[in-house]
């Protein structure tokens, strides 16, 4: 059901030229027509309808689905919304084609759409996988893990990462990964996070630090990172977030692009219900 109304929802996006119109705004959309149509029809049609006439084809189907629209609505929202991961960037924490699960009041009750919250629940913590939408384009979204808080000073130089003024303890994991877009295996290492270990890929030929893109030198925090050859230096701005992927030569992420603001955010990613084609990846996440 929720898969058949997200192709219907970016096919309408396209036809119309509407990047931003999003599944959530469509399925609000929907929600609100099937919900009139049953007003209006249980305070008005009804009365005027023939005891033996059936209802006009719209007013079934609309009534039909109201109820199972507004539940889909109401859990994605507010509870739980389904992702497709679309690229490496988390490797080996989450594959292309892993789909997951968010957490969406983990970091606070928002409202659908406006993504504007309400109540606050908690807040990101250092070492969480988080789904946000993406500074320069917020129609779309991304998933990093939350490396920086607001006012943490962070360094990543040659490769090593450090967070106020302490480096990021990473030991060698026993196992390799295989990169099948490069066909070569990458080493694993284990990095800890105040006690939270999570597993990271290292490239050694590939560069040390990437540079700033033309969006983020525009951004008026650009000042707030310092970029060399072999390292970049960011003091996190406030109400803002420091991501990276896992896949960390291979990860377009805060290094590049900037700081995630608080506004931006979607939820804490946790569970991996489904892989196609890696059935025994169910529940591996968390």
């Amino acid at each position: 059901m929720e898969a058949l109304l997200a192709k219907l929802a970016a096919k309408l996006g396209s036809a119309f030229g509407i990047a931003t119109f999003g599944f959530a705004g469509f399925l609000l959309s929907l929600l609100v027509i099937t919900g009139i149509v049953w007003l209006v029809d249980k305070y008005h049609l009804r009365a005027k309808r023939a005891k033996d006439a059936k209802q006009p084809w719209w007013v079934e189907y609309s009534i039909s689905f109201f109820p199972v629209i507004l539940i889909v609505f109401a859990l994605r929202s507010f509870l739980f919304e389904p992702f497709k991961i679309p690229s490496g960037s988390m490797i080996p924490t989450l594959l292309i084609g892993d789909f997951i699960l968010v957490n969406k009041y983990a970091y606070g009750v928002r409202l659908p759409v406006l993504n504007l919250k309400i109540a606050d629940v908690g807040l990101p913590r250092r070492g969480e996988v988080m789904v946000f939408r993406y500074p320069p384009d917020p129609s779309l979204d991304y998933i990093k893990r939350v490396v920086g808080l607001p006012g943490d000073r962070i360094e990543y130089r040659d490769k090593r990462l450090t967070i106020n003024g302490r480096e990021m303890p990473v030991r060698p994991s026993e196992q390799d990964f295989l990169l099948r877009d490069k066909a070569q295996y990458v080493r694993l290492y284990l990095e800890d996070f105040d006690g939270a270990e999570h597993t990271i890929t290292i490239e050694k030929d590939a560069v040390a630090a990437p540079f700033a893109s033309p969006e983020f030198e525009r951004n008026r925090f650009f000042r707030n990172c310092e970029y060399s050859t072999y390292s970049i230096k960011c003091t996190v701005p406030p109400g803002h977030y420091f991501m990276m992927g896992d896949n960390r030569d291979n990860s377009s992420d805060s290094r590049v692009w900037g700081f995630v603001p608080e506004e931006n955010i979607v939820g804490r990613a946790f569970f991996i219900w489904l892989n196609l084609g890696e059935l025994g990846r169910f529940g591996t996440f968390r």
